[in-house]
């Protein structure tokens, strides 16, 4: 595993305007005008809405120079060329609040990522509908949250939930199988900070049990989808997917355990690239650099 960036060395610019000549050059002056040195750089031009979208990895030698005086620097380069643009310090750890109900798969697994340091993350809550999963919390020494939710009392879950999000700082909301339809106005509030996962059988099979109507179907793909959160239910710009090949072999609960590991996998990518400022979006597709 590679050492982690040292605070006000390492950063990383991200960016998206309007194609046209010059951009990276612009960039790259302005890079060397702050002694700037680029450690990896990726960039990505869309013919079909003509607009660019680039990410830059770089060190700074220059230890006088900090995050506040390299994003004023970038203000007039964003300017000339309409940059819709972000700059940060690549050691900060994202502050993730993670939301579950009883499937434990995806939490576990990135608690245990977290303990070994290989998600650029904090986890300074867990919240959850139900309380299946708080010994796990108490196991990692991290704050459980039990928010009920019910017909009556969703308005009041989902205040409880902003609150913790406002009080604790948090950067990014991650559902890890929270089994409970945020509301129109939570998404928008969430929007583009906000990661759900859900197995690659929607919309084909809705409801209880998919595992059971996909076997009863005879599938052969078993996989799993991870996405920003929109109101628009489980259609929000994809970050990752994958799938596993099955055959007719596999009982449900087989095809439960295959898929309970590919959402695990997909959802740990998704984070590790959001948290690494990799995933730009544009419109209701997103540009994924890992």
């Amino acid at each position: 595993m590679s050492p982690r960036p040292q605070p006000g060395h390492e950063f990383v610019l991200t960016l998206s305007c309007p194609d046209r000549a010059g951009l990276v050059h612009a960039v790259t002056a302005y890079l060397v005008g702050h002694r700037g040195n680029i450690l990896e750089s990726r960039q990505f031009d869309d013919r079909l809405t003509d607009r660019f979208f680039m990410r830059v990895h770089f060190e700074v030698s220059d230890p006088g120079i900090s995050l506040e005086d390299l994003r004023t620097g970038f203000g007039p380069v964003a300017d000339t060329y309409r940059i819709t643009w972000q700059l940060h310090d690549a050691s900060t750890l994202t502050r993730a609040l993670i939301m579950v109900s009883k499937f434990g798969h995806c939490l576990n697994d990135l608690l245990f990522r977290r303990s070994t340091g290989a998600l650029n993350i904090e986890i300074p809550a867990i919240v959850s509908n139900h309380r299946t999963l708080e010994p796990l919390a108490d196991n990692y020494g991290i704050p459980f949250h039990h928010i009920p939710v019910t017909p009556h009392t969703k308005d009041e879950a989902e205040a409880r939930l902003l609150h913790l999000v406002d009080e604790l700082d948090i950067d990014l909301v991650v559902l890890a199988r929270y089994m409970q339809i945020l509301s129109d106005g939570l998404c928008k509030q969430l929007d583009g900070h906000a990661i759900n996962i859900h197995h690659s059988f929607l919309p084909s099979f809705k409801g209880a049990r998919p595992y059971l109507q996909a076997h009863e179907r005879g599938v052969k793909l078993v996989g799993a989808t991870a996405h920003y959160v929109t109101p628009d239910l489980d259609e929000g710009p994809i970050i990752e997917q994958d799938i596993v090949r099955v055959d007719h072999s596999r009982a449900p609960d087989e095809l439960a355990t295959i898929g309970r590991d590919v959402e695990a996998q997909v959802l740990a990518r998704a984070l590790q690239w959001h948290t690494e400022n990799r995933v730009l979006i544009n419109g209701n597709r997103t540009i994924v650099f890992p």
